[in-house]
C-alpha cells in the first residue's frame, strides 16, 4: 500500500449507497474511485442496500436498497401524488431512523474518517436513506463529498410529489462539512441556481494508461453463442433498456445500414423503470424488421464458468467482440458507455445529448453524429468507416489519446485528492 495522502490526517474512506453491486454507472464508478483512493493510501469501505463489494469491508442494510419492499411502497406513496398519507411519513421516518442507527454501527465498525454518499443525497430513490445519511453528518460533522450522478429534477417521474420537504433537506442537503461533487457542467451550474451550492465537477473516467485487454477465446466464443457468423456484424447498444436510451435510434439505424447481416446487441435490461418500453422497443423491431438481441441475462460484473462450461460475460467481452457501438441516448449524465467505446477502440454512433454537446464535443472526438435523427448521410459515414480500416484506425486511435488526456484515473486523481486535501487545509 502507498503512503498515505500528503498533507491529510484521512486513511479510511466509506462508501454509501443504495446498490452497489452489478454494472450500473454508479457501481462502476465507486470501483474507479476506490482504486484511486487506495493507491494513495485509504482504505476503502462499503454500506449500502445491495452489495457486491469485498466481504470484509462491506456493510449490509436491506432497507437501504431502492427495491426493498418498503421503499417501493413509500415511492409509491410520493411520487406521482400530491398529498402524502400519514402512515407514508410514519414509514419515512422510522426507517431513517433504523438506517441512521445503522450507519452510526458502520462508523463504529470500520472507522471511516471520510464519507463518500454515491448519488445517495441526489436522486431520490431511497428517501429515508437520504435523510439518514444528512443527519449523521450534521450530527457528527465527518467530511463528506457527496458524488451526485442524477438530480430528482432530471427525472420526469420525480416532478409531481408529496415530498417537497424531504427533498429541500437531503437531496442534496447544505451542510458544512459536505464538498459536493458533480460528473458534468450543466449539473454544476443548476446545483448552484436550484440549490445555492457550489461543487466540483469530476467526469467519469477510465484507466486509459493501463489499456484494454486483447481479444480472447472467451469472448469470441459470445459471438458463436449469439450465431454470428464471421464478417456479421455485431452492433452494441450497452446501456439500460430505458426510454431515455432512444434505442428506437439504434433499431433505425441497422434497419438501414444493410451491411454484413447486422444484429443490435443489447447488454441490460430495462431494471427499475418498468417494461412498456421494452416492449414497445421489441415490437417496434419486429416491425423494422429488425433482429434485436437481449442478452442481459449472461452479462455479470466479471466474466464466469461453471463446471458444466455455462459462461457469463463482462461488459468488455460484448465490447471486445462489438464492431460497432450504438450511443443514441436522449439524456445522460455524463456517458460511461460513451467512454468505454472509446477505451475499447470501437467507433461510436453518439446522439448529441445535451452533456456530450457541453462537456465532449468540444474535445475533438472523431464520432459519427446524430443529431435527433438517423439520417443518411449518417448511415454513409459509418458505411465509409466499417469498410475502410485505415479511416477506423485513425478514428479510434485519435480517440484514445484525446480519452486518455481528458478522462483518465490521472485526471481524477488530480481533482479527487485536491478535494481530500482541502478538508486539512
Amino acid at each position: 500500500m502507498n503512503s498515505k495522502i500528503p498533507n491529510t490526517s484521512f486513511t479510511r474512506a466509506g462508501f454509501i449507497s443504495t446498490r452497489l453491486a452489478g454494472t450500473d454507472g454508479v457501481t462502476l464508478e465507486v470501483k474507479k474511485w476506490a482504486h484511486v483512493l487506495e493507491r494513495n493510501g485509504l482504505d476503502c469501505f462499503y454500506f449500502g442496500g445491495k452489495l457486491d463489494c469485498p466481504e470484509g469491508r462491506s456493510f449490509l442494510v436491506p432497507e437501504a436498497y431502492f427495491e426493498h419492499p418498503d421503499i417501493k411502497d413509500i415511492n409509491a406513496g410520493v411520487f406521482g401524488v400530491r398529498r402524502r398519507r400519514p402512515e407514508i411519513s410514519a414509514k419515512i421516518h422510522a426507517i431513517k431512523e433504523a438506517l441512521k442507527a445503522a450507519l452510526y454501527e458502520f462508523q463504529r465498525e470500520f472507522s471511516p474518517d471520510l464519507i463518500i454518499p454515491e448519488n445517495a443525497l441526489a436522486i431520490p430513490m431511497n428517501i429515508p436513506l437520504g435523510m439518514a445519511i444528512t443527519e449523521f453528518i450534521a450530527e457528527t460533522g465527518i467530511p463528506t463529498i457527496a458524488h451526485h450522478h442524477d438530480f430528482s429534477w432530471e427525472r420526469d417521474r420525480f416532478l409531481i410529489n408529496a415530498c417537497r420537504d424531504y427533498l429541500d433537506m437531503s437531496f442534496p442537503p447544505s451542510l458544512p462539512s459536505i464538498a459536493h461533487v458533480v460528473i458534468n457542467s450543466l449539473a454544476s451550474e443548476q446545483l448552484s441556481h436550484r440549490r445555492g451550492l457550489s461543487s466540483t465537477v469530476i467526469p467519469n473516467v477510465l484507466d486509459f494508461a493501463a489499456g484494454a485487454p486483447p481479444v480472447d477465446m472467451h469472448c469470441l466464443d459470445l459471438r458463436k453463442k449469439l450465431g454470428l457468423k464471421k464478417g456479421d456484424l455485431f452492433i452494441l447498444q450497452p446501456t439500460r433498456v430505458v426510454s431515455r436510451k432512444r434505442i428506437e435510434r439504434s433499431v433505425e439505424l441497422v434497419k438501414e445500414l444493410d451491411l454484413r447481416r447486422p444484429r443490435l446487441i443489447i447488454s441490460h435490461g430495462a431494471e427499475d423503470e418498468g417494461t412498456d418500453y421494452y416492449h414497445r422497443l421489441l415490437e417496434y423491431a419486429r416491425r423494422m424488421g429488425v433482429e434485436i438481441v437481449p442478452i442481459d441475462s449472461w452479462i455479470a460484473p466479471e466474466r464466469t464458468a461453471d463446471a458444466c462450461g455455462l459462461k457469463q460475460y463482462a461488459i468488455a467481452d460484448l465490447y471486445r467482440c462489438s464492431d460497432l457501438v450504438t450511443y443514441p441516448s436522449g439524456y445522460e449524465g455524463f456517458g460511461n458507455a460513451f467512454l468505454e467505446a472509446l477505451f475499447f477502440r470501437r467507433p461510436v454512433v453518439v446522439n448529441r445529448y445535451s452533456t456530450y454537446v457541453a462537456d465532449i464535443e468540444p474535445k475533438g472526438f472523431q464520432v459519427i453524429v446524430i443529431d435527433a435523427i438517423v439520417t443518411s448521410r449518417v448511415i454513409e459515414q459509418i458505411r465509409e468507416v466499417l469498410t475502410d480500416p485505415g479511416k477506423l484506425d485513425d478514428m479510434v486511435e485519435t480517440n484514445y489519446r484525446l480519452a486518455r488526456k481528458y478522462f483518465s484515473y490521472e485526471v481524477l486523481e488530480e481533482k479527487l485528492l485536491h478535494l481530500v486535501r482541502t478538508f486539512s487545509a
